[in-house]
């Protein structure tokens, strides 16, 4: 049984990315803490178990919750002997109806990781100035502190000085720190409150795009995308490539769970080109490099010092005043010193003209790269990007060498799907192998594995209820909940063939009578420790499902399905596995079944007349 739960995590063992780091140590814990509990069940606990228990040992049947346990469960089993295979027909509709439920679940990579803080990503059309890019930041700023939920407000537009940062001006990125969870609104959720900040500062030709900080840097860092969906449009012209992303743009204004969609213009930037006239720059004794050095100090500025304020760093900045630089009239009238002193005015040396031009060039497998950034909301991202998919598919028509891929979430979703459908069907197998080096029995080994099935009836039923969509967390509780349920199995078959055994040996299972009394008696011995089992488990996970805060949604998504799985497998364990015992069991008993049942007839007989 330990084995079993081992090797049980092995999907999760080979996760990788993101989803690995963080499922990994989990796996690792759950593996440590299985190996430390059977080395000390077999090494330490006898010995306590001899030193500690003393005295009068009250027998098991005078316990009086088990008495009750056994009292309720010994009558329902009995019956289910009676009606064998109406058991086994109930359990396999059962299965079924749990099917449709699961088409209905969701999809999605990763739960929110509620971070306690929210990044608000609003996004302008290419050439804004910096005094309105400053405006509408300190607007949207003023409309979101407004909220009573928000602690503080924090926002920034444009890149920083690194190469880790690759925003352009026209992104601007605000930072939100929310209040506890105890002093929000009554009735007020985390996606309630987004939905409400949208409205409020939902400006013309600005889409908004809301995440968490850290997990935005983590992906812009990986991918270059800052939504949960990028739709990466690849080809060899930029012109073509904005002109595709505004219509998939178009496209997915009217889908049912978009909350944005934009696509990067990646040819609307505006520049003012200086061409220096390199003849007359030679008349009056200057170098390109000459000219260009003033256009560096005096228009973008130049750092000529810095000053030491204690173990502070500060550099000294030198450009001309915004008012001699902030159209390009004042630029003409820049002034370049020749070598003798005169004062040459930019005019004369150089030609200004204004041109357009990609804010910013990506580059994706060796071609030309754009962006539409989808913030998908109220939906789950697996149905979402399948509809989507099939309407671009139909009403958007990429000219040779253009190609589309799918990104952010999605991409690492579509990862750990095509890992799992790979590894859990190898797990199960193993896990029959283990199964059938224990038993020696196809028959046993293939009983103890319908326990998973019957533990995902619950599993997806629990999920359902919870409106909760399939993601990487949901699969590490069902693979978690599929090793306890087959090791709960394994210890009804060891019960049941051990009160088998014991009958055989003493010659007292020879009718289908016999047989059934032999699994009432071995179910209602396996009835208190799989209680004890399952309620174990659910007042351990019970109390994550009232959790609150950072993790708390990854946590509740492992824990669901464990909790459902429970139940049901609880249920269907102590019902359906004695009612296939007895069938499979029954087959070799029925075919001596006349000679075993008329011999002691004939004995009696005999005894009669003598």
């Amino acid at each position: 049984s330990l084995l079993i739960i081992t090797v049980s995590f092995l999907p999760v063992f080979t996760l990788e990315a993101q989803e690995g780091r963080l499922f990994r140590p989990l796996a690792v814990t759950k593996t440590a803490a299985m190996f430390f509990a059977a080395v000390v069940s077999i090494t330490l606990a006898p010995l306590l178990m001899v030193w500690l228990i003393r005295g009068k040992i009250v027998p098991e049947e005078r316990n009086p919750i088990n008495k009750v346990l056994i009292w309720l469960y010994r009558p329902v089993v009995a019956g289910i002997l009676r009606v064998r295979w109406l058991v086994v027909i109930l359990a396999i509709l059962a299965v079924g109806a749990a099917v449709p439920l699961y088409g209905k679940l969701g999809s999605e990579f990763m739960p929110p990781l509620n971070e306690g803080t929210i990044l608000f990503m609003p996004t302008t059309l290419p050439g804004i100035s910096v005094t309105e890019a400053s405006k509408l930041l300190q607007r949207q700023d003023q409309l979101l502190k407004q909220f009573p939920e928000v602690d503080h407000v924090f926002g920034k537009i444009g890149r920083a000085r690194t190469p880790t940062d690759p925003a352009h001006f026209s992104m601007a990125e605000t930072v939100v720190t929310l209040k506890p969870e105890a002093q929000w609104r009554p009735g007020v959720t985390w996606e309630s409150l987004i939905a409400e900040m949208d409205q409020v500062v939902k400006f013309p030709g600005m889409p908004n795009i809301w995440w968490m900080p850290i997990q935005t840097r983590t992906e812009m860092l990986a991918t270059g995308i800052r939504s949960n969906l990028g739709i990466k449009i690849l080809g060899p012209n930029l012109a073509e490539i904005e002109r595709i992303g505004l219509e998939i743009e178009g496209l997915l204004q009217g889908i049912p769970g978009t909350r944005s969609a934009f696509a990067e213009r990646v040819t609307g930037g505006y520049y003012l080109d200086f061409h220096i006239d390199r003849e007359e720059a030679a008349r009056y004794g200057l170098t390109v490099e000459d000219v260009e050095d003033v256009i560096e100090s005096a228009i973008g500025g130049k750092n000529i010092s810095q000053t030491i304020e204690g173990r502070e760093r500060y550099p000294i900045n030198v450009r001309y005043l915004r008012e001699l630089r902030d159209d390009p009239e004042s630029l003409r009238r820049v002034l370049v010193e020749t070598p003798t002193g005169a004062k040459i005015p930019m005019a004369q040396l150089a030609r200004m003209a204004m041109a357009s031009g990609p804010p910013a060039i990506r580059d994706e497998n060796g071609s030309l790269a754009g962006i539409v950034f989808v913030d998908v909301a109220g939906r789950d991202l697996g149905r979402y990007v399948e509809e989507v998919q099939r309407l671009v598919r139909e009403r958007v028509a990429l000219p040779p060498g253009y190609s589309l891929a799918w990104g952010g979430q999605f991409q690492y979703l579509e990862r750990a799907k095509a890992r799992l459908r790979i590894v859990v069907p190898v797990t199960l197998f193993l896990i029959f192998v283990l199964l059938y080096l224990n038993f020696r029995s196809v028959t046993r080994s293939l009983i103890v594995l319908l326990s998973v099935p019957f533990a995902v009836v619950g599993a997806v039923v629990f999920l359902y209820l919870l409106h909760y969509h399939l993601s990487v967390a949901v699969w590490v509780g069902i693979i978690a909940l599929a090793g306890v349920a087959a090791e709960t199995g394994v210890i009804m078959i060891i019960f049941l063939d051990e009160a088998c055994g014991r009958r055989e040996r003493e010659g007292r299972l020879r009718s289908l009578a016999d047989l059934r009394e032999a699994i009432i008696e071995g179910a209602v011995q396996r009835v208190r420790p799989k209680i004890m089992t399952a309620s174990a488990i659910l007042i351990g996970l019970l109390p994550i499902m009232w959790s609150h805060g950072t993790g708390a949604d990854v946590m509740k998504r492992i824990a669901a399905p464990m909790i459902g799985g429970m139940v049901s497998s609880t249920i269907l364990t102590l019902l359906v596995i004695p009612a296939l015992y007895a069938l499979w069991r029954g087959r070799s008993i029925r075919s001596q079944d006349l000679p075993l049942q008329t011999s002691p007839n004939l004995l009696q007989q005999d005894q009669e007349g003598g």
